[in-house]
This record gives structure tokens, C-alpha cells and sequence, in this order.
């Protein structure tokens, strides 16, 4: 993919100002039919959620009090990898859009929650609410499209740096955590600038991101492996296990979000600085994926599975998106867009595709083996890297 305004077909041509303003109408009536009947059953069902992983959290590290006994490791680490999933993706993830603010919870509300993460939720509601969902997939704007260290996109500038960035996208898998929270950060950016320059604000939310950092290692690797007594060693390496199994699921699902082959992209200046309602709705569409599966597998990822209609109405309860879902299709093939899906190991196989073709120079596979040669020369070389590295709109 590169940016949709360099594409040589525009799939959004066909469309006039008044089909888009029309569409956000349209989006905007499904959106308010979810509010009009927001109420009691919603409520039970995150409160049903929440009490279900807090149980499951319990069962699991109690079961692990005996993992000296490999049954009981085998069992309470798969139980407390499945409820920090619960906890990252269904419950925190969504709690912190504000998705559950309206039944005024405090327990339960987007200024109270503090997730298992390694990510301060005041960090990760500036950079993923904030900057994320508004910029969505403009390139230089938001910076999920690569995170920081990837090239995910024919538009970015390639460096050599991406040459390794499937190994930069393996280990970030593994201590997703970790990555957010520096990503949160702005790390990359930040640890460039002099120390004695660095802002202010850079240097405390370091200070809050440490101590997060701080408080859930206390919590995982040291606190329950002693009060697991003799299964200390095993507690220990459940908990990273489970840990580990975490961040390779939402580092998956996540990646579903935005990166498989279909998903549009845009430039900056063609961004309207008085973007309509219907032009934002539109980005969204156009720059989002789903994954398709069953019940558990949505609430596993958190319903991100419903990437298009959580980046549409990332306000909404999560457990409406499944039942707007054919309505937001609808409105895809009335006005001729492509709403992009697929299986989950479709969507992971197509993301991880982009990350190593992209890790090369644009068309550096084409032309047959004397191209091919032909680039790699150019890579030995400081001036034909320059030459690589130049923003091609060739995809």
C-alpha cells in the first residue's frame, strides 16, 4: 500500500462531497441507535466480564501456590495468560476509550482504571486515544503505522535500520508491554534530543512510566513467587510465561488493526484542516481491518476484531460492535468501498508480509536478478543508499 493520493486508482473517485457527508449521516444514525438503547444489559455485561477475570486471576494464582507440580503450572499459567488477555484487551482497552463512563462507575470508568500493563493508562490514552484515533494513518501523524522502529508503508522513508525489522517486530512481540510503554514515551524521539534539553513533561512521565514498570515486576517476580513459599522458582516462570503469551496475542490482534495488505493509508496534506464528519468517518473505514471468528475469539481480542467499527465509534461498548457490524458492512458495499476482513492467521500472515517486504527498498525484488543486483550494490554503497532510501510512490 502507499498513500491513498498516490494511488492510480483512487477507490474513493466515484464518491462525491455529498455521497461522504451522507455516509458520516448514515454512520452517525447507526451510532446514536446504539446509544438510544445503551443501558442495563450492557452494564451487567462488563460488570459480568470484569468479575469473571478477577475470579480467574484468583483461581489461577492460587492453582499456582502448587506449581511445583507441573499439572498445577501447566494449569494456572494457561488460566492467567487467558485473564490478562481478558484484562488487557476486553476490559482495560475499552474501559479507557470511555466506553463504559456513561453508567458512572467509578470502578469501572476511564479516569479510575490503571490496567496490568506495563503503560501508565495516562500515557497510553494520550498516544492511542488522543493521537492514534484522531490521526488515524496519516503518515507522520500517527505513529502506530510502524510504531517508531518499523517501515509499514511504501510512503515512509526506508533507512537501512529496517533491514532487521522483522527481528525488531519479533522481540517487540514478546515485550509488547515494554514496547508501548516506550512508544507512550515517545522514547526514540526524546532520547535524541540533549539531556539537559529534554522537556520537562518528558522527564515525569519517564519518572510514572519507571514506577509502573516498577510496581507490576514487584507484583509478578517477586510478590507472588515468595507467597508461593517452595513453587517460588515455578510461580516466577508462570508468570512470565504468561506474561510473554499476553504480548504475543495483542501484539497479533493489534497488528490485524491496521497493517494487512487492503488497509489505506494517507499523506498529510491531503488531510482537509477542516476535515467534515463524513471525511473523518471515511479515513476510518478505509484504514482499518477486521479479523473474522467466533464469540470467543472477539472477546479474546478485546472485539478489536472489530477494528473498522471500534475505529468508527471507539466510544461505543464493546459488545455492540458484533451487532452493528452488518449495518456498517451495508453502508461499505452501498458506496462501493472494500471492507477489508479475513481469518485471523490470514490478517497475521499478510501483516508479518509487509513487515519483511517492507524492509527493503520499494521494488527492490523487481527487474529479476539483475535488479535485484543492481540494488544490493547500491546498498554497499553510501550514495546509493540515499538513493534507496528516496520516498518512492511506485507500490
Amino acid at each position: 500500500m502507499t498513500v491513498l493520493t498516490k494511488k492510480p486508482t483512487d477507490p474513493t473517485a466515484h464518491l462525491t462531497p455529498e455521497d461522504v457527508e451522507e455516509l458520516g449521516r448514515e454512520l452517525d444514525a447507526i451510532r446514536q441507535s446504539v446509544l438510544d438503547t445503551r443501558g442495563a444489559d450492557d452494564a451487567a455485561y462488563i460488570r459480568r466480564i470484569v468479575d469473571t477475570q478477577r475470579k480467574l486471576e484468583l483461581a489461577s494464582r492460587a492453582v499456582l501456590l502448587f506449581s511445583l507440580f507441573p499439572p498445577a503450572w501447566l494449569a494456572g499459567t494457561a488460566g492467567l495468560s487467558v485473564a490478562k488477555i481478558l484484562e488487557n484487551m476486553e476490559i482495560g482497552h475499552n474501559v479507557m476509550h470511555g466506553q463504559w463512563d456513561w453508567m458512572r462507575d467509578p470502578k469501572i470508568h476511564s479516569t479510575t482504571w490503571e490496567w496490568d500493563n506495563a503503560s501508565t493508562a495516562e500515557g497510553w490514552k494520550h498516544s492511542h486515544n488522543e493521537i492514534h484515533h484522531t490521526y488515524t494513518n496519516i503518515v507522520g501523524k500517527d505513529n502506530d503505522l510502524g510504531y517508531g522502529i518499523m517501515r509499514v508503508d511504501e510512503d515512509q522513508r526506508w533507512y537501512p535500520f529496517y533491514l532487521a525489522q522483522p527481528v525488531w517486530n519479533f522481540i517487540n512481540a514478546c515485550f509488547f508491554e515494554y514496547g508501548i510503554a516506550a512508544y507512550d514515551l515517545e522514547l526514540g524521539k526524546n532520547l535524541r534530543v540533549p539531556k539537559d534539553k529534554r522537556s520537562q513533561e518528558f522527564k515525569d512521565n519517564t519518572r510514572k512510566t519507571l514506577r509502573k514498570i516498577g510496581r507490576q515486576a514487584r507484583k509478578d517476580y517477586v510478590l507472588h513467587p515468595l507467597l508461593s513459599g517452595p513453587s517460588a522458582p515455578t510461580t516466577f516462570t508462570a508468570n512470565f510465561v504468561a506474561n510473554l503469551v499476553r504480548n504475543l496475542w495483542s501484539h497479533s490482534v493489534i497488528m490485524c488493526g491496521h497493517f494487512p495488505e487492503g488497509v489505506e493509508t494517507f499523506e498529510k496534506k491531503a488531510i482537509p484542516a477542516n476535515e467534515t464528519r463524513g471525511q473523518w468517518y471515511l479515513r476510518q473505514m478505509l484504514g482499518s481491518a477486521n479479523i473474522s471468528g467466533s464469540r470467543l475469539m472477539h472477546l479474546m481480542t478485546g472485539n478489536l476484531s472489530f477494528q473498522i467499527e471500534h475505529h468508527l465509534f471507539p466510544d461505543l461498548p464493546s459488545n455492540r460492535y458484533a451487532e452493528i457490524a452488518p449495518q456498517v458492512r451495508d453502508v461499505f458495499e452501498r458506496y462501493g468501498l472494500t471492507y477489508v476482513t479475513g481469518s485471523l492467521p490470514r490478517q497475521v500472515g499478510s501483516a508479518w508480509h509487509k513487515v519483511v517486504r517492507l524492509s527493503l527498498p520499494n521494488n527492490f525484488l523487481k527487474g529479476g536478478l539483475g535488479g535485484v543486483s543492481s540494488n544490493v550494490v547500491k546498498l554497499t554503497s553510501k550514495k546509493g543508499r540515499r538513493q534507496l532510501a528516496r520516498p518512492s510512490a511506485a507500490a
